[in-house]
C-alpha cells in the first residue's frame, strides 16, 4: 500500500501586539527543511484575532507521516527549533500539534 500525504500542523496563540514579531521571527528563521526527505511544503498561516490572541498555524506537507517523523527525530529539526525559547511573552502557552493523513 502506498503512503499517503502527511500535513502537520502547529497551532500558536500569539499576544495581542506581537503579531508583526511573531511573523518576523518565522520569516527569518533558517528552517533548515531544503533537501530533507519527504518535504513538500510549508505555509504559515494566519487566523483570527480575539480579545486575548490572534491564531497562526504552521502547516507542512510531507510524502508520509513515515518522512515527517524521521524529519523530528533529525539534526535538522534540532537546528531549526533551536531559537525557539526566545519568544518570552510572545505565545499564550506551547504550540498545539495537529498531524493529519490525507484520504482523499
Amino acid at each position: 500500500m502506498e503512503s499517503a500525504l502527511f500535513i502537520a500542523m502547529n497551532r500558536f496563540r500569539v499576544a495581542p501586539g506581537r503579531e508583526a514579531d511573531f511573523e518576523e521571527v518565522w520569516r527569518a528563521r533558517d528552517s533548515h527543511l531544503e533537501g530533507v526527505p519527504g518535504f513538500r511544503e510549508f505555509q504559515l498561516l494566519r487566523g483570527p484575532s480575539h480579545e486575548d490572541h490572534t491564531l497562526f498555524a504552521s502547516h507542512s506537507i510531507w510524502e508520509s507521516r513515515e518522512a515527517f517523523e524521521a524529519w523530528t527525530k533529525s539534526e535538522a529539526f534540532r537546528k531549526a527549533h533551536a531559537g525557539a525559547g526566545d519568544t518570552k511573552g510572545m505565545y499564550l502557552g506551547p504550540p498545539q500539534f495537529e498531524g493529519f493523513d490525507v484520504v482523499l
